[in-house]
């Protein structure tokens, strides 16, 4: 056993990188996921919709944790070997195109039956319509939800822990094994958490309040 050091708490903020990277990865991946799931759910087409419908209802309906668990430990039985960190990329990059999907969802139907109807009398087909009318104006719903729920891409890498991923909150634990001192160890850990959130958190609420005031002019 040792005393805990600058040194460790260097060794933690070293692992805060892979941290940012695998929410800026999940965050990504999740966002094309996102998007083709939120533009299947709302094309009208019976099949997109089932398909997409369906896996939002699995990811969403089931923990993380166990999603990462089949990433890394059911890929070797169907013949793929992958490691901590491709497991933990796929799993949360799924997870993540559930969610912001739904997300997203919700923001293109909030989209006011007229311009739906505009887009129509002006004869716009489907893509031209998503691209032209109503994904512009669905952006600017969704931006507030979608940098709100990077908090919870960020919160939720801490899970990687569990199958190896060396991010905050496997430092943590490997500083505690060798310190034994739990309460400044992961009250470090949870510091560096609350610094990558809290800015998060604090735009997300300001670009709301900014939403609210425009839809209110």
């Amino acid at each position: 056993m040792r005393t805990f050091g600058l040194g460790d708490v260097w060794f933690i903020l070293q692992a805060a990188q892979w941290t940012v990277l695998l929410s800026l990865v999940a965050f990504i991946g999740g966002a094309i996921g996102g998007l083709a799931i939120a533009l299947s759910r709302t094309s009208g087409n019976v099949v997109l919709v089932r398909l997409s419908t369906a896996f939002t209802q699995v990811f969403q309906g089931t923990p993380l944790l166990m999603q990462l668990f089949l990433a890394f430990f059911g890929a070797p039985i169907l013949g793929f070997e992958v490691s901590p960190w491709l497991a933990a990329s796929i799993a949360l990059i799924l997870n993540t195109s559930a969610f912001l999907g739904e997300i997203w969802r919700g923001c293109i139907q909030a989209i006011p039956k007229g311009q739906w109807e505009a887009a129509y009398a002006l004869g716009l087909n489907y893509v031209p319509r998503m691209r032209l009318v109503v994904l512009p104006q669905a952006w600017q719903i969704a931006l507030p939800p979608t940098v709100g729920y990077l908090v919870q891409v960020l919160k939720g890498t801490s899970l990687a822990a569990i199958i190896g991923f060396t991010e905050i909150t496997r430092a943590g634990q490997i500083i505690n094994n060798a310190t034994f001192q739990p309460l400044i160890v992961f009250s470090v850990v949870g510091a560096i958490y609350f610094a990558l959130c809290w800015p998060l958190s604090l735009l997300a609420g300001r670009m709301e309040r900014q939403l609210k005031l425009a839809t209110t002019r």
